[in-house]
């Protein structure tokens, strides 16, 4: 009778077994990455995805990314990070306008898990929209506090200044001197030799139009822009396009951020920056989470913030010569780099200027852009 009863037993713990092994194999789902680099891609479709996430793991082994960085600075770090955890991004660049244009026209059906690069006016304004999804990383703990998102929203990732990017080669055989102010930039020497960009498409643009908004109030920057107007060369669609032309001497001056400029330099362009005396506006980069963006990249995209908020990324600013000023303050800084306490910036308010943001675009086009020229 024991043994009966023993064998009985026996076959049922086997069954159990065997029911057990049945159910784990019903999947045959794989995650994670290979571990070997692979570069960077550039897409114009990017796929969103539809499988659930697990908030542990990745279940994706790569990540779609809009960025308002220069392609050949953005390739750097995107490489880099693939090297080092094997996931792959894909990306489209854009300005920081139209980026945030088209994350707000994909809020119903987002197409990336990123934004990436841009001035933070753009990104208090897509908080305002609700486009974003609050994530802050750890590595924040050696970021200043000034520099923080107060709502926990984006992450803050580099700093830098408006500068005159003047073309050394320009002054030199006019044997002008470099503008200090900017009073300087309305001289009738310079007609047709200043360029930026429209403050509609580029957050650099913008944070020019702000600055001057808080230097000069609203009257007296709508006089200066229409008196400056007579010597613009263009209005460019990106901010980086603009140090581009003075580098390769189609103007004189251009209104941008100083490492835009300074970015040029190592490949031999002759561009010197001037900051005007009176007071210039500051940007505070930062990247962030798409709202609703694909599912399965979600772990993935924290990653890569948690990667750029730290030393190990934000050093590649100086490994890359990007003369981006780290947020990070263990992060090195590369040699020739300018930081803010080296130039007279204004108390930018970048939270009044993503508020206001539509509207003085909007006067910028009818009052200086659609307006000729006297």
């Amino acid at each position: 009778m024991k043994n009966t009863k023993r064998l009985w037993a026996l076959v049922l713990t086997l069954a159990m077994v065997l029911a057990l092994a049945a159910c784990g194999g019903s999947s045959s789902s794989s995650s994670g990455s290979s571990g070997t680099a692979a570069p960077a891609t550039s897409t114009t479709q990017p796929a969103s995805g539809s499988e659930s996430q697990t908030p542990a793991e990745p279940t994706s082994d790569k990540l779609t990314v809009y960025t308002a960085f220069p392609e050949s600075e953005v390739i750097y770090y995107f490489n880099k990070f693939t090297e080092e955890t094997g996931i792959k991004i894909e990306y489209i660049r854009l300005s920081a306008g139209e980026m945030l244009t088209r994350v707000e026209a994909e809020k119903d059906n987002p197409q990336a898990a990123l934004m990436f690069g841009g001035s933070t006016d753009n990104y208090i304004a897509a908080v305002d929209k609700g486009l974003l999804e609050p994530y802050q990383s750890s590595e924040l703990s050696n970021t200043p506090a000034s520099y923080l998102d107060p709502t926990g929203t984006w992450n803050p990732i580099y700093v830098g200044c408006i500068a005159f990017a003047c073309n050394s080669d320009w002054f030199a055989d006019h044997g002008y001197d470099y503008p200090t102010s900017w009073e300087d930039l309305l001289d009738p020497k310079y007609q047709g030799e200043i360029i930026m960009a429209h403050p509609a498409t580029s957050g650099t643009a913008y944070t020019v139009l702000a600055t001057l908004v808080q230097l000069k109030d609203d009257e007296g920057c709508w006089a200066y822009l229409e008196e400056l107007n007579k010597n613009m060369s263009q209005f460019t669609k990106s901010g980086s396009a603009a140090p581009n032309a003075v580098a390769l001497g189609e103007a004189a001056i251009a209104l941008t951020f100083s490492h835009d400029a300074l970015q040029l330099t190592p490949e031999g362009y002759h561009i010197v920056l001037s900051f005007p005396e009176d007071g210039t506006g500051f940007e505070v980069g930062a990247t962030a989470l798409i709202k609703g963006g694909p599912a399965d990249e979600q772990a993935n995209a924290k990653r890569f913030i948690d990667w750029m908020c730290s030393e190990a990324g934000q050093g590649c600013y100086a490994e890359n010569d990007s003369f981006r000023v780290p947020t990070n303050t263990k992060a090195p800084v590369a040699e020739g780099l300018v930081t803010l306490d080296q130039v007279p910036v204004i108390d930018y308010d970048a939270v009044w200027a993503a508020s206001n943001k539509t509207e003085y675009c909007n006067e910028f086009e009818a009052r200086i852009v659609a307006k000729p020229t006297e």
